[in-house]
């Protein structure tokens, strides 16, 4: 049975972050809080941030915020690509050649993408990609709330601060001023489900981002 191998990791370490998401904001909201933390406790970490479907306008806002999110990063590199909302499934091919990219970059040591079950087509073929491209690697499937509903309970969970919460959601608010708009992109949302998975967490602080993670071999 093909496992996933958990390098031991410590604060002197350079660690190596990648995070894909399909749409401007799906990183920021799926792993937002999990980046704080983990730039908090290695500082010299080298994250690369990729992006599939953007507009121009869009873009401008990913940059400020994935800017906001990684101030703490050693370094950190943003790779944004053009390809249209709600259309992966007919763009497999070419989506799949900017994941073949992805393996000259650093071996990370930890990735963040989309969970394999989401209701959102654009987001499955993100997370069926990421498995197919990386297969001996750390993989933590971050949850999007959506119209389509699909949240499942997670089982993995990286707890938060209340001043990381209120940071991410902050960053959020600020930089994707095009999704204010939009009824479920409000603080009160992003605050619940951070609140209910640090409830589920059982960490003292009563905050978390949930993630899924399908094998995990510890050694």
């Amino acid at each position: 049975m093909r496992v996933l191998e958990l390098k031991k990791l410590t604060p002197s370490k350079q660690l190596q972050i990648l995070c894909i998401g399909a749409h401007c904001d799906d990183i920021d909201i799926g792993c937002g809080g999990a980046m704080l933390s983990l730039l908090t406790h290695y500082r010299g970490a080298q994250v690369t941030w990729v992006v599939l479907a953007s507009t121009p306008a869009r873009e401008a806002e990913l940059r400020a915020s994935a800017r906001r999110f990684l101030r703490a990063a050693g370094t950190a590199r943003v790779l944004v690509h053009r390809f249209r909302d709600g259309f992966f499934p007919a763009h497999y091919a070419s989506i799949k050649e900017i994941f073949e990219t992805l393996k000259q970059l650093p071996n990370p040591d930890l990735i963040f993408s989309h969970h394999r079950a989401d209701l959102h087509q654009d987001h499955r073929v993100v997370a069926e990609l990421t498995w197919n491209t990386f297969r001996n690697h750390l993989i933590l499937e971050y949850e999007i709330p959506k119209y389509e509903g699909g949240l499942s309970t997670p089982c993995a969970y990286v707890a938060l601060s209340r001043a990381q919460v209120e940071r991410k959601i902050s960053i959020l608010l600020r930089s994707y001023q095009t999704q204010c708009s939009k009824g479920w992109f409000t603080d009160d949302t992003f605050r619940a489900l951070m609140r209910l998975r640090g409830l589920e967490s059982g960490d003292g602080s009563g905050w978390a981002e949930g993630f899924h993670v399908s094998k995990l071999l510890l050694q």
